[in-house]
């Protein structure tokens, strides 16, 4: 990490890489945007100096939780890994499943909850907010 931020304050370029576990950014927390349940959370674009141009985000929503409906001002993606759950954007639902990715577009008022029998494990990613 030091030699990430030295080459971060001369200007000698961008590093090659950073390599993140997502073990080393586990916690347990509920969901956003309404705390329904309770998930796993990886914040593993956390791990990133800033600034950053996005977020990349993994989440467990567990049996009966949800993202609550909450307005963006960016693109967002939930991509699914594992598990079904249901989408919402703007009144229109749709349900997804492992392999399956939803495009949210900026303006509209978008969550998302768990279905079936085992968690919900959603890939979330968008911009950050000092590059859009």
């Amino acid at each position: 990490m030091m030699r990430l931020a030295a080459l971060l304050l001369t200007g000698a370029g961008a590093p090659a890489m950073i390599v993140i576990d997502e073990a080393a950014t586990v916690r347990e927390e509920p969901p956003p945007h309404g705390a329904i349940g309770m998930s796993t959370a990886y914040r593993i674009s956390d791990s990133i100096p800033a600034p950053r141009s996005f977020e990349f985000r993994k989440r467990a929503l567990h049996v009966g939780a949800a993202i609550g409906l909450h307005p963006i001002d960016h693109d967002e993606i939930y991509y699914v890994l594992s598990g079904t759950g249901v989408v919402h954007s703007d009144g229109t639902e749709k349900e997804l499943k492992a392999g399956m990715a939803a495009w949210l577009y900026s303006g509209a008022t978008v969550g998302i909850r768990q279905t079936g029998a085992d968690p919900l494990v959603l890939i979330i990613a968008y911009p950050n907010k000092a590059s859009h």
